[in-house]
């Protein structure tokens, strides 16, 4: 059935596809929001937030008219637990989505940034396919989604659209059909081959501007942030007001592929070799070199000055059509990216500041100065900070709160933040294998069980102290007992917390 559909013009098919028409919010006097999250972006990356490249000068364009959060923490280390936790505002224990792909649980999916601001016209978008498992779930509060693939290069049959409920069974009969794949052959005798041409021609005139590869998710849906930023500045002028939009794309996530003119930008400044830290128990490869993850480091900073081109491009639109008047914008990344300790990337048990620590930039309408703030600030804080900011009433089913300068009270300097991996452990009984920090004043606390390389029932503490060792070089575990005690007993009581209801799942 598969091919012969191939044989058929999609046109034929995405009739039957049409968009409802966009229906009007209930309050034009109110602030838009407009959330951009670029994809797995480290603070530690971006000339803003103190590193000697300046990967982002578009951003730091921005940051002169903005607030700029110095110590913002992420929910998650990776995409699941880590948009989870924006977009739902609590911590990935609480929402449960710990797995690649997985899903928050039930009764959490109209508890969220959709479902707070229900007069709001809410508009989501992403190229990151376990982000629209979120917004999937999410989809009853969410007045228009677009289809992932609509913003991509190419369109495989519209299976998204043409089998929106067997999308993957069709996506498997798609490959095995019609892509050659790692097998090297395709079950289809003749179609592999007028389909490679046809893809070829599709996507080979980008070859050129893009060197390294063009930006992808997978094997071969390529797509452009050029195009996502066009789409945006499109959609928002027709959007009703006051709207929430969310658009969450995937740049400059792995496989790093900046366009043409920001390749080698690097290679030839004095930043150099990354600092020698000791290789982590849990790194990918003994064989991985300190050359190899700086070349590697250099290239993803090329692919965020990419991406900072066209934040910048986006800005610039925003300023001139007067959208900065009456829309709070939010940048900020789910996750961040590795490149020491024998580790690259991202999915990994360990939570250091690289993947940890991301950039929170928000735009007040009108502002014209910039303001720094420095208190440690959560991804579960935005959505109430938001909420506060437009007027709305926040619901006491967030962990996060308003965030400095908006918050009604002076910030707690002792407020304890808390980071969650767990993507081996089920959603419905207590966490193992898991790693959790805790950050409180200047430290850090990160605590690692479960795992057979620890030896299972031998949990890890790693105790740093963030103002006077920002490289998390020196483990004060042994040397301060007691306040690895006091941060112990506070984690693991919130895991405890976390975790009681599951106890018999």
């Amino acid at each position: 059935f598969l091919k012969l559909m191939a044989l058929v013009p999609p046109s034929a098919f995405l009739s039957g596809f049409a968009q409802e028409p966009l229906r009007a919010a209930q309050n034009p006097n109110a602030k838009n929001v407009l959330i951009i999250v670029f994809d797995a972006l480290s603070a530690t990356n971006i000339g803003l937030f103190g590193y000697a490249r300046n990967t982002m000068p578009n951003l730091a364009r921005m940051a002169e008219r903005a607030t700029v959060y110095h110590n913002h923490y992420a929910g998650g280390n990776f995409t699941t637990p880590g948009s989870g936790s924006l977009m739902t505002g609590v911590y990935p224990w609480t929402h449960r989505a710990f797995g690649l792909g997985a899903q928050v649980i039930p009764e959490r999916r109209h508890k969220t940034l959709f479902s707070a601001f229900e007069e709001y016209y809410r508009l989501a978008y992403s190229h990151n396919n376990f982000v629209n498992i979120h917004l999937q779930a999410f989809f009853n509060d969410i007045s228009h989604l677009e289809p992932q693939k609509n913003l991509f290069v190419k369109n495989t049959l519209a299976l998204d659209r043409l089998f929106p409920n067997d999308e993957d069974i069709a996506s498997v009969a798609w490959e095995r059909a019609v892509k050659k794949a790692d097998a090297g052959y395709a079950y289809s005798l003749f179609f592999s081959e007028l389909y490679t041409e046809y893809e070829n021609r599709q996507v080979g005139k980008l070859a050129e501007m893009f060197p390294l590869g063009i930006p992808r998710i997978g094997t071969d849906d390529y797509f452009l942030l050029e195009d996502g930023i066009d789409w945006v500045t499109s959609q928002i002028i027709k959007t009703p007001q006051p709207f929430v939009a969310y658009f969450h794309f995937l740049p400059p996530h792995h496989p790093y592929s900046p366009r043409r003119e920001y390749v080698h930008a690097f290679r030839d400044d004095s930043v150099g070799y990354l600092i020698d830290k000791p290789k982590s128990i849990f790194n990918h490869n003994e064989q991985i070199s300190l050359t190899y993850q700086s070349n590697q480091r250099r290239i993803y900073d090329e692919f965020v000055l990419y991406a900072d081109g066209e934040l910048g491009r986006l800005y610039d639109y925003l300023e001139q059509n007067r959208w900065l008047e009456n829309t709070w914008v939010v940048f900020t990344s789910d996750h961040g990216e590795m490149f020491e300790r024998g580790i690259f990337g991202h999915r990994t048990p360990v939570l250091y500041q690289p993947i940890v620590r991301i950039p929170l930039v928000i735009l007040e309408p009108g502002q014209k100065q910039r303001r720094d703030v420095y208190t440690h600030t959560s991804a579960v804080d935005v959505i109430p900070t938001l909420l506060k900011v437009t007027g709305q009433k926040i619901p006491d089913w967030f962990e996060g709160q308003p965030m400095p300068p908006f918050a009604d009270k002076e910030p707690d300097p002792q407020r304890s933040l808390f980071t969650v991996e767990a993507k081996l452990s089920s959603w419905n009984k207590p966490m193992n294998p898991v790693t959790t920090t805790i950050v409180k004043g200047n430290y850090k606390l990160m605590y690692l069980a479960g795992y057979e390389e620890l030896g299972k029932d031998t949990p890890s503490f790693e105790l740093y102290d963030l103002e006077n060792d920002p490289q998390e070089l020196q483990n004060l575990a042994d040397s301060k007992p007691s306040v690895l005690s006091d941060l112990k007993n506070e984690l693991l009581t919130r895991m405890k917390e976390a975790d009681r209801p599951y106890e018999k799942g």
